[in-house]
């Protein structure tokens, strides 16, 4: 695989991640795995769409499943991803601070 074939899967997956329901998906898996009624309770999205975001996930790689009996359990394919998820909204916190900073500053250079 070269660079430019790389880099196109990398957009993709972080297409597939650049959903705010994708992520409050995820964000509701990181600790266990869920059946699409528990995610569902958890997140207040509705089933047809949910099932259309599981899709989406579980065709990328990112989520898997598990049958067992009538229910189906889904789970977080790598651990990583939820790393990843993490040090993103790390990167946003310290850049809202940042920012939260300068306005501050602004005000006061003001008065």
């Amino acid at each position: 695989m070269n660079k430019k074939d790389f880099y196109k899967i990398h957009s993709d997956v972080c297409k597939t991640l650049a959903n705010p329901k994708r992520q409050e998906i995820l964000d509701n898996l990181r600790e266990k795995e869920m059946t699409v009624n528990e995610i569902v309770g958890k997140t207040g999205i509705s089933q047809a769409n949910l099932s259309q975001h599981l899709a989406i996930l579980r065709t990328k790689g990112i989520v898997t499943t598990r049958r067992d009996g009538i229910n189906v359990y889904y789970s977080i394919t790598n651990s990583k991803i939820i790393q990843a998820f993490d040090l993103i909204s790390q990167v946003l916190d310290d850049s809202l601070a940042t920012q939260t900073k300068t306005v501050k500053d602004a005000i006061k250079t003001k008065k």
